[in-house]
């Protein structure tokens, strides 16, 4: 427990210190935001913003990862592959972000091209997965074999996540208030089935939000961008399937789930009826449509957010 708080603090206070001159960085080089034409008027004014913070959360928590891991003697295979993945999803991530920039415009990878890119990423803790825990998933003391649908399976939890936490990240402080409570139900779930090194990493998340969120709340100083939001996704499905807590996922992620399926609701129903069920997608617009301030959403969600992943923990317990 004591390294689990040695990595949360060493996280946050390097993404505090990264923060400043990365910032100053980007307003130097003008890196900032460009706002679809479709989000809602607020959000004009957001446009200029710093984006690509992300960056500085990556570093943060590779760094204080590495660190403690080292210090706790945790870096194991399961380690390397866990920051691996995330590296990667980052990488994507920061091309998506850089096509934007370079474009002038909130378009960078084509929908396929970021899929693929995210389910080949997605394959690295597929194939350690299947190597070490066969086609086995678990819910508690329960365990289902899935055979050889397990890949299809793994690969759809870190890509669905990756996509989900990328959908969040759309209200200043958001995605990084939502993932809080998520990363600690996940971290906690796996340091209880002796999965130390993935609740090592979960740690330094932890402290890498709240040391984001210094810039990020609102009126954001830095938007995380899909270096940030791709990345940290994409690293709590990894998470979930190295601690062996992949089906609550879709409870401690549950934020997240919702978002995605307001999405995929609303582009069925108009494809099919001609006709929208929110105002907006995904649904934190729909609230904003609303009336309710983005202080308003990001407190409620999290809320949501935390309540779920109390919900996840007592749940895995109690099977």
């Amino acid at each position: 427990m004591i390294m689990l708080a040695v990595a949360l603090l060493m996280s946050m206070v390097l993404c505090l210190l990264f923060g400043v001159p990365y910032i100053d960085f980007l307003r130097r080089k003008t890196i900032g935001q460009y706002i679809l034409d479709v989000a809602p008027e607020e959000h004009a004014k957001k446009a200029g913003t710093p984006t690509t913070g992300g960056v500085f959360i990556v570093l943060a928590i590779i760094i204080s990862s590495v660190i403690t891991l080292l210090m706790d003697q945790q870096m194991d295979n399961s380690a390397w592959i866990i920051l691996i993945t995330f590296l990667f999803m980052a990488l994507a991530g920061l091309q998506d972000d850089y096509l934007k920039i370079k474009g002038h415009e909130n378009k960078g990878l084509s929908p396929r091209g970021k899929l693929v890119r995210q389910i080949l990423i997605a394959l690295i803790p597929t194939v350690y997965a299947m190597q070490t825990y066969g086609t086995v998933i678990t819910l508690g003391a329960h365990t289902f074999d899935l055979g050889i649908l397990y890949p299809l399976f793994t690969v759809f939890v870190v890509t669905g996540a990756s996509n989900a936490y990328n959908l969040t990240d759309g209200l200043d402080g958001l995605a990084a208030s939502t993932g809080i409570p998520a990363f600690a139900a996940c971290g906690f779930l796996a340091f209880t089935d002796g999965h130390n090194a993935a609740a090592i990493v979960a740690a330094t998340v932890i402290g890498a939000l709240i040391g984001f969120l210094k810039y990020n709340k609102p009126k954001a100083q830095v938007f995380m961008g899909d270096t940030g939001s791709l990345a940290l996704g994409g690293l709590l499905g990894t998470l979930a399937v190295i601690g062996r807590c992949e089906l609550l996922l879709a409870l401690f992620g549950g934020v997240f789930v919702m978002e995605t399926l307001s999405v995929i609701l609303q582009v069925t129903s108009f494809k099919l009826t001609g006709k929208r069920i929110f105002k907006m997608s995904p649904i934190h617009h729909h609230f904003e449509l609303c009336g309710h301030s983005e202080i308003r959403i990001v407190k409620e969600f999290t809320l949501v957010s935390l309540i779920l992943s109390i919900l996840a923990v007592v749940l895995n317990f109690m099977l």
